[in-house]
C-alpha cells in the first residue's frame, strides 16, 4: 500500500487538498534489530500486572499492618480475664473472639479509608485542585510544545496566515505561533524526534517553522540516558 503524503493549495475562500503518489517507498516504524527481546517484553508485561494490583495490595497491607499494631491495646477485652466495663466472652456464636476482633479493626480501618475517600471526592472536591495544581506544573501544557503538538500548531499558523492575507492583525498572530514553535524546536524532545524519524523515515526534511542549524543541533544532541 502505498503511502500518501498531501500538499495544500490556499486562497482566501477556500481550502483545497491535492494528494499525489509518493515516489519513495518506505514503511518502516521498527527494524528487526529494533524489537524488544521476548524476555523483557513478558517482563514488562508482568511489572505492568503488578502495578496495577498496586493499590489494592497497598490499602490490604496498610489495614493489616493498623490492625495488628492496634490490637495489642484491645485484645484483653476479648480473654476471659478481662475485668473492664467493655468485654467479651471467648467465642462469639462458635468462633473465637480473637478473629472477631482482628475482623473488626480491619473493617474498621477500612470503613475510615472509605470514609476519608468520600470526603476528599465529594465534600471537599480536593481532587479539582489537586488536578489543576498538577496542570500548572506541567510545562507542556501551560507554555511549552512537545512536538506533535508543535507540528499541529505550525500547521495551523500557517494555514491561518496564508488564509488571512491582507489582515495585518491575523498576520502577527500566526508569526508568534510560529516563533513560538521555532523556539521549542531547540528543546530536547523536538530533539529526540527529529532522531527517530530519521531512524524511522529517513532524513527528517527542515520544517518552514524552524531553519537547517536547527535541524544540525536537533541531529548532533547527545542524550545523558543512551550510549
Amino acid at each position: 500500500m502505498k503511502n500518501i503524503p498531501f500538499t495544500f493549495s490556499f486562497s482566501l475562500n477556500q481550502l483545497s487538498v491535492y494528494f499525489k503518489p509518493m515516489t519513495r517507498r518506505k514503511n518502516v516504524v521498527m527494524t528487526k534489530g529494533d524489537s524488544p527481546s521476548m524476555f523483557r517484553k513478558w517482563a514488562m508485561r508482568q511489572y505492568w500486572r503488578m502495578q496495577q494490583s498496586q493499590a489494592v495490595v497497598g490499602l490490604l497491607l496498610w489495614g493489616t499492618t493498623i490492625t495488628l499494631l492496634v490490637w495489642p491495646y484491645v485484645n484483653w477485652r476479648f480473654s476471659a480475664t478481662c475485668e473492664g466495663s467493655l468485654c467479651f466472652s471467648d467465642t462469639i456464636v462458635g468462633v473465637p473472639a480473637t478473629y472477631i476482633g482482628l475482623i473488626s479493626i480491619f473493617m474498621t480501618v477500612m470503613l475510615c479509608v472509605l470514609l476519608i475517600g468520600y470526603l476528599y471526592d465529594a465534600v471537599f472536591s480536593l481532587w479539582t485542585e489537586w488536578r489543576s495544581v498538577d496542570m500548572e506544573r506541567n510545562p507542556y501544557v501551560t507554555y511549552a510544545l512537545s512536538p506533535n503538538w508543535m507540528m499541529i500548531t505550525a500547521l495551523q499558523a500557517e494555514l491561518l496566515r496564508r488564509q488571512s492575507e491582507g489582515d495585518e492583525a491575523m498576520q502577527e498572530q500566526a508569526d508568534w505561533f510560529l516563533r513560538w514553535c521555532h523556539t521549542y524546536a531547540d528543546g530536547e524532545m523536538f530533539a529526540r524526534a527529529v532522531q527517530r524519524w530519521d531512524k524511522d523515515l529517513g532524513h527528517t526534511p527542515t520544517f518552514w517553522f524552524t531553519d537547517d542549524e536547527a535541524m544540525q543541533r536537533a541531529r548532533e544532541l547527545k542524550f545523558e540516558d543512551e550510549d
